[in-house]
């Protein structure tokens, strides 16, 4: 198994049941290279999504990786989904260094807007081990000793390219969009064609293994788009909560 820990480097900066889409939508930025550089592992790239419940067509949702400056990046996850007079619309927001073979967290931004109440996070990560996370939310600030933890995003962006590499079993710890610590797993279950907006392609099944019991997620990457995440299927308690499904997907290199 597979355990994401983050080396010291030196800063340079600091309601709809398809919560699904900021909770758990993951996303690959992995390219043709060498695997002992995550340096060149990381491609700037935009993927679309269709959010579905039940094949009902509710909204969409895109993910956007920028390169900053050299190992520096910027991680963007935006969607909108509604049905009736509900709305919801999420936003994060992540920097990070990629230090060798590792992501390394900077800072973390999350707000959330539409029927119910509003919501806002910001997380600061430490510039070294043994440093305090800065937390700050709508009613509170407060600070957690950092033990390793990735963001909310990051996790998800370290997952691909670990599963490119024949890695059948993860496990990750860190920070989510409610500033509190979790831990999830990932399992290979095998490969299967998948049918999308996007088109039919081939994809490796994975089981997000998470501490609720009452919460079942699989999601399925795709090898012939750079281990995209292709599809995530949530369901609670036997109920479908959502069903995020591919449309569009491209690369960009830099210069």
């Amino acid at each position: 198994m597979v355990k994401f820990f983050r080396t010291t480097v030196t800063r340079t900066t600091k309601s709809l049941a398809l919560t699904l889409l900021s909770g758990l939508i993951c996303v690959s930025a992995l390219a043709d290279t060498t695997p002992s550089d995550s340096t060149n592992l990381i491609t700037p790239f935009e993927a679309v999504y269709y959010a579905y419940k039940w094949d009902d067509n509710l909204g969409s949702a895109k993910i956007s990786l920028e390169e900053l400056s050299e190992g520096l990046y910027s991680l963007t996850y935006q969607s909108k989904v509604s049905k009736f007079f509900l709305s919801d619309k999420r936003f994060e927001h992540s920097i990070f260094m990629v230090e060798g073979d590792h992501l390394v967290p900077q800072q973390y931004n999350y707000s959330r807007t539409g029927t119910g109440p509003d919501k806002s996070l910001k997380v600061e990560f430490p510039n070294n081990d043994g440093g305090q996370i800065e937390i700050e939310n709508d009613d509170e600030a407060f600070t957690l000793p950092w033990q390793g933890e990735l963001d909310n995003q990051l996790y998800r962006l370290d997952a691909p390219i670990r599963l490119s590499r024949g890695v059948e079993n993860l496990s990750y710890d860190f920070i989510n969009y409610r500033g509190q610590q979790r831990h999830y797993g990932m399992r290979v279950l095998g490969k299967e064609t998948v049918d999308l907006p996007y088109g039919k392609i081939e994809a490796i099944k994975v089981e997000i293994v998470r501490e609720s019991k009452s919460r079942y997620t699989l999601a399925w990457f795709a090898p012939d788009l750079n281990y995209q995440l292709v599809r995530l299927q949530q369901f609670k308690d036997g109920d479908e909560q959502g069903d995020l499904r591919l449309k569009a997907f491209s690369t960009k290199r830099s210069d």
